[in-house]
């Protein structure tokens, strides 16, 4: 053979042997033997194979790491499923893995073969925790004749030790253990001792960490008083205090290792001030409201007690088709933990401009506010303010001054805010008024209630279909039309209301000496109703209807007092929430529509950040 030829052929010899060793592993072949299809699916869920991604992609150093990492994945899985005498082999190119030194891991690997003998479920013989405060801290799975799953043998230890540190014995622990596996009847004996130890009292909190901040108000933040009997709901609820107040980056309560004789439990809080100022910018477009910034400069611990100062600036209706270019600015100086731990205290000044397709009109406000937490869902806020407004609409000039005592009520159990997929949301308002001069008294009230609910998926993941649901109601009691400042009045249309129609583009009419004067309602009913499907873990889609309903002193709707929209949109995930873009168009317009009537034929956009509700 000539040499030129000799070195083809050896050349071809080595790229077709290099192919073979570089071949990537098609799939894993994974028997679960005589189960079920839940304990096969549970199996391979927790798999370290299975989950380490795509088997393609993985070199053999990483498939021979997640086989020696797979008995004990799966040997926990089976646990917690109560079998307690399975048969586990994990075969790397026909080996056993765990007979593999990890130096001697295969270069090349070819084959992967797990498979699983579950052996018989076992079941519990003996249940015994003792003592206990109450038998409902231990789970209701945990009684003989029940599977025994590991899971719900720690769920009782961990049940009774909580049941006395809630109790106030904040040193409870297991004393003694004895967990008996019989394989002979397939039953698990589960004997557990408890210490509960003494009934504790909450010592001085000490801090550290604390910079600028001053040490006394940080402890009347936190609001965990010296003598109070222990409670780890207590505890809870000081360093939500603390992190709520926005002056810390993080905030960790640790209970001392050691009693102070004869009954004081010492808690030192470690925190990590946040920078001392903040700014923010947010924006959001549509094709008929034009565009709205938002901006904003927050100065944390003004004075040194956690005092939040705010500076906000507002632009909307920016190059809008059927309204004025609106604005405004606010000042809000905040105080937490007055007069108590679980109150913040506010005062606020803003001035702002409005330009309505049906009114003009230039405003000042003033107040004082108090919000206060009850406990992790439920929001009170109170307040007294002074309203200054004066404008121009069809019924002529107009000037209000009022004095208003705003009191709100909020629930809120969504399981994020930027996201929701569970959860209600729930607010509702009452401001009574007193008008001065060409104002009259009465009241406003509102109703806001919201909606989530998952099907499939997991709730925080892709995949699923999310039903989310929105009602608004308001109304305003005991003054005229005409004798109610503007803001107190109540439109419809709008990214917050009815998306497909123009903002606030449905109102009421009334006559003035025999002029009409299109102007808000006194009543409204919103609606909006959404389906929400994740694609993947980046992109989601939405389908959504929104209908709207503007009277005077009515609920009824009529082909002139209601309008509606609908439309689909797209959801792009991100780390801070979703980027929203949506496509409306109208389904149906209103007779009393007091602005673009004749521009709703279109589709409408909207662009923002997180869900439209």
């Amino acid at each position: 053979m000539p040499p030129r030829s000799g070195l083809l052929v050896l050349s071809l010899a080595a790229a077709l042997a290099l192919g073979q060793a570089g071949r990537a592993l098609d799939a894993v072949d994974f028997q679960v033997k005589d189960a079920d299809k839940s304990t096969t699916a549970a199996l391979k869920s927790a798999s370290a194979l299975l989950g380490g991604g795509k088997i393609e992609d993985q070199d053999a150093q990483e498939l021979f790491t997640n086989a020696r990492a797979e008995y004990g994945r799966l040997l926990n899985a089976l646990f917690s499923l109560g079998y307690y005498g399975p048969v586990v082999h994990v075969f790397v190119n026909g080996r056993e893995a765990a007979d593999i030194a990890p130096l001697d891991a295969p270069a090349e690997i070819t084959s992967v073969k797990v498979t699983v003998e579950t052996g018989p479920q076992f079941h519990f013989s003996q249940t015994v925790v003792a003592p206990v405060v109450h038998a409902n801290d231990l789970p209701a799975e945990f009684h003989p004749g029940a599977v025994a799953a590991s899971g719900v043998v720690q769920a009782a230890a961990t049940g009774a030790v909580n049941g006395w540190r809630d109790a106030g014995h904040a040193k409870a622990d297991v004393a003694s253990q004895s967990i008996t596996a019989d394989h002979a009847d397939s039953t698990l004996s589960a004997l557990i001792g408890i210490k509960p130890g003494p009934v504790l009292y909450f010592g001085p909190l000490v801090v550290t960490g604390a910079e600028r901040m001053r040490v006394a108000r940080i402890v009347k933040i936190a609001g965990l008083t010296p003598g109070l009997r222990y409670s780890p709901e207590d505890l809870q609820r000081a360093a939500d205090r603390l992190r709520r107040s926005g002056v810390f980056n993080s905030v960790t309560l640790a209970e001392d290792d050691q009693i102070t004789a004869p009954n004081t439990l010492g808690i030192t809080a470690s925190v990590v001030e946040a920078p001392l100022r903040r700014y923010s910018f947010s924006g959001e477009i549509t094709t008929e409201d034009g565009a709205s910034v938002n901006a904003s400069w927050l100065h944390r611990n003004l004075f040194g007690g956690g005092e939040r100062l705010t500076v906000t600036g507002l632009a909307t209706n920016i190059d809008a088709i059927s309204s004025g270019l609106d604005y405004a600015f606010g000042v809000t100086l905040e105080r937490p933990a007055t007069p108590d731990a679980d109150t913040t205290a506010g005062v606020s000044a803003n001035v702002g401009h409005e330009d309505q397709t049906d009114f003009t009109e230039d405003y000042f406000d003033t107040g004082v506010t108090f919000t206060r937490w009850f406990n992790d869902r439920l929001t009170g806020n109170l307040g007294l303010t002074y309203r200054f407004s004066q404008g121009h609409d069809a019924s002529g000039d107009f000037l209000f001054r009022t004095l208003n005592l705003p009191v709100t009520a909020i629930w809120d159990n969504r399981d994020t805010v930027t996201d929701p997929r569970l959860g209600v949301y729930m607010s509702g308002g009452a401001k009574p008024f007193l008008g001065f001069g060409a104002g009259e008294n009465g009241a406003q009230l509102t109703w806001d209630a919201r909606g989530y609910k998952t099907l499939g998926g997991a709730a925080g993941g892709w995949g699923g279909l999310t039903f989310a649901g929105r009602l608004q109601a308001g109304a305003v009691a005991f003054s005229s039309v005409l004798g109610t400042q503007r803001d107190d009045l109540f439109y419809s249309g709008g990214g917050g209301t009815v998306r497909g129609q123009p903002y606030q583009s449905l109102g009421a009419q009334v006559v003035d000496g025999g002029v009409v004067v299109p102007i808000g309602g006194t009543t409204f009913l919103g609606t909006q109703l959404e389906a929400r499907v994740r694609v993947n873990d980046t992109w989601g889609v939405v389908g959504f209807f929104d209908a709207g309903l503007v009277d005077i002193g009515t609920f009824t709707p009529t082909a002139g007092n209601w309008q509606s929209g609908a439309g689909i949109g797209l959801r792009y995930q991100t780390g801070f929430g979703p980027i929203r873009l949506d496509l409306a168009v109208p389904v149906h317009n209103g007779a009393n529509q007091v602005s673009g009537s004749s521009l709703v034929d279109g589709v409408l956009i909207y662009i923002g950040l997180g869900q439209s509700f």
